[in-house]
């Protein structure tokens, strides 16, 4: 089943994109927690208010040696929560990522931005890749290609890894990346509000509204 992530901890923006939207849960970095002010075992607190007790958590590791980031993956394994375990895709954390999965921790490997690192990573046997769409594109390659190209690499040598894209600036992106048929996206909410936004929408529905007042008033459809 498609899995649809919002790319923050903002408990405000969690409220208001969860009543309208089937969230499985959030993606967070280094910078998304530290913009935050607050730790991560509090975020995650105040995350699973909002999302429930099933929600899944990506969370990224800060170490830096293959050592110590098998020693954090481990302890973040232990927190109360769904968590996958976030590491970036270079050599040190492909070698991690290899050795996880003789584990059952789930992992995602994060900050890709070429075919190749995805397909390694998914060689590696990645739960997740997170290729990072915009970015790709801002350093003049086509990020949606490169997607496109790593999906079917997954697709022709059958491997389990889901691709999360991430990255977005705008719908079009978001719906072009959709058609690739990936598991899975991860949203900023400012992208994902724009999804609900279109400038005839309103309108029409004013009119609407004005259309039946015409006639029946104030009354509602079951009262007239």
């Amino acid at each position: 089943m498609f899995e649809l992530y919002l790319d923050t901890t903002n408990t405000v923006q969690l409220e208001r994109f969860n009543k309208a939207l089937p969230l499985k849960g959030i993606t967070t970095n280094p910078t998304i927690i530290a913009k935050s002010g607050l730790g991560l075992k509090e975020n995650l607190s105040h995350c699973v208010k909002i999302l429930g007790p099933t929600a899944r958590f990506h969370v990224q590791t800060i170490s830096n040696t293959y050592e110590d980031i098998i020693k954090e993956a481990e302890q973040l394994n232990t927190l109360p929560y769904d968590i996958v375990v976030k590491i970036p895709a270079t050599e040190i954390g492909l070698t991690a990522i290899n050795h996880l999965k003789t584990t059952p921790i789930k992992v995602l490997a994060t900050a890709i931005y070429s075919v190749q690192q995805g397909f390694l990573a998914a060689l590696a046997g990645a739960d997740y890749l997170a290729p990072y769409v915009n970015r790709i594109d801002a350093m003049g390659t086509n990020g949606i290609a490169v997607v496109a190209d790593i999906q079917q690499l997954i697709d022709q040598h059958q491997l389990n890894s889901i691709l999360l894209p991430a990255s977005f600036k705008n719908t079009q992106q978001v719906m072009e990346i959709l058609k690739l048929g990936v598991g899975a996206i991860t949203l900023a909410p400012e992208v994902a509000e724009q999804l609900f936004t279109h400038p005839a929408v309103q309108p029409a529905v004013n009119q609407f509204e004005n259309d039946w007042k015409t006639v029946f008033g104030n009354k509602l459809s079951y009262e007239s």
